[in-house]
């Protein structure tokens, strides 16, 4: 009788017993909190900027609330992750881990929650009942929750064939996907929407009828001085709201556009955007900004149109007032070029505005804004938002009171008057995803003379 994979991977871990070798000291002693992970999309990657990502970023904090370092050992797998922390290689175990109390493990409070589905190309058939999953092949992470289920499913479908690959994330297996390459895949709905943004072919042919929490994982001994630790942090992240914040950083903007939006981006970047690649790079040269963030503002404002005239008399690539370009010396709203240095600069001089407790990605998110507001509106939704005791240093915290400009009560407040900040937000959410695309689709430029680092790190 075949076991479910869930109770294998538990016997696995808790039948092999701890190893022989000392466990490391606690974070303490060691001077260091070491983290057992794997590389993913959402919580840890590597990118050209180094490490990054939710959890990523989430245990760095941690790291100074324990005022200790943090040291990221990268596993394969999530079964050699969790061995770690069993063994004591690892204080603790972090890279989008559903809850599982089978194991010997201690779970922390849910970082966040998880649905799950399968995902296929659009041109593969419908899934319409549980039946039409006969004659499929579903590829799923192993030590997956999904796997579990499916390996469930499968004594009732035995046309159902599973794949289960050991070290290939979930990013991965659906870029194979979108190339025709594997059937189905099981994944949860946050790595599904993201990587749609890159391939619109693939959508959800079936929900899965699974629901979990990601938690870290913590030695099972009940003096374990982190534990307490790390319940105190979270608790503390949650309501202060920077977990939310940190979330909204990674993926609180991925699902805002439709897959017609993507289709048309993909097609125009493909059209369009190698004529004028030279001089967004030679933008960048001159300003420090990613060409690809440069590019990503210029679709939003013109579709990479040098032509482009707005009913209110912005016009050109970078859809630039009059008033705007005679500031920054564009001699020709028209010419792609000067357009492109022009609204590169603007970009520049907003930035450098903002006051320096704004850090980045949350620097240039608001500087978007600006683009579009003026940099008067955006200090004074700094303002209400400070006496609403809302973060007025972080996008996360902007974006929520920017919609409340247009209304009469908070428009007198202002020396500006009103505004449509609630556009201002869109605006900037979609050059969020148009830049994530484009640097997944985009190489970096890197100059012989860059003049200082690039404003954006990839962290946002």
């Amino acid at each position: 009788m075949r076991l479910p994979i869930l109770f294998l991977l538990a016997a696995l871990l808790v039948g092999c017993g701890p190893t022989d070798a000392p466990r490391i000291p606690d974070y303490r002693t060691l001077g260091e909190l070491r983290v057992a992970t794997r590389q993913d999309a959402i919580a840890f990657r590597y990118d050209e900027d180094g490490s990054s990502g939710f959890e990523h970023d989430l245990l760095l904090a941690l790291g100074e609330h324990l005022q200790v370092p943090v040291s990221f050992i990268v596993y394969p797998d999530v079964t050699q992750m969790l061995r770690a922390v069993i063994d004591g290689e690892a204080h603790l175990a972090a890279a989008g881990l559903a809850r599982n109390d089978l194991l010997p493990l201690r779970w922390s409070s849910p970082l966040r929650e998880v649905d799950y589905v399968l995902v296929g190309r659009a041109d593969r058939g419908t899934v319409r009942t549980e039946a039409d999953l006969n004659g499929r092949m579903v590829s799923v992470r192993r030590g997956s929750l999904p796997a579990d289920r499916l390996e469930r499913l499968r004594k009732r479908l035995p046309g159902l064939s599973l794949h289960r690959p050991a070290a290939e994330g979930d990013q991965a297996l659906l870029e194979q996907a979108a190339a025709g390459k594997l059937d189905l895949v099981a994944t949860d709905r946050l790595h599904y929407a993201i990587a749609k943004r890159v391939f619109p072919e693939l959508t959800v042919v079936w929900e899965l009828p699974i629901k979990s929490q990601i938690a870290w994982a913590l030695p099972l001994e009940p003096a374990d001085p982190l534990a307490q630790e790390v319940a105190t942090f979270l608790d503390h992240m949650r309501a202060s709201g920077q977990l939310a914040s940190i979330a909204d950083r990674y993926f609180g903007h991925v699902r805002r556009l439709s897959t017609a939006d993507i289709v048309r981006f993909l097609s125009l970047a493909r059209e369009r955007l190698p004529r004028y690649r030279a001089h967004f790079q030679e933008a960048q040269t001159r300003t420090g900004i990613d060409w690809r963030l440069l590019a990503a503002l210029a679709y939003q404002e013109s579709q990479w149109d040098p032509l482009a005239t707005s009913r209110t008399g912005v016009r050109g690539m970078m859809m630039l007032t009059t008033e705007t370009a005679d500031r920054l010396g564009v001699r020709d709203r028209l010419d792609p070029r000067d357009s492109i240095l022009g609204g590169a600069r603007y970009l520049e001089m907003l930035r450098d505005q903002l006051q320096e407790d704004i850090a980045e990605p949350d620097r240039t998110w608001m500087a978007i804004a600006a683009y579009n507001l003026g940099m008067g509106h955006l200090r004074g939704a700094r303002a209400i938002a400070r006496t609403m005791q809302r973060d007025h240093t972080s996008w996360w915290g902007l974006k929520t009171v920017l919609p409340l400009l247009s209304r009469p009560e908070y428009a007198a407040r202002l020396k500006a008057g009103a505004a449509r900040g609630g556009e201002a937000v869109i605006m900037t959410e979609n050059i969020r995803n148009y830049y994530d695309i484009l640097t997944r689709i985009e190489p970096p430029y890197l100059p012989p003379l860059q003049p200082r680092g690039l404003k954006l790190s990839r962290n946002g």
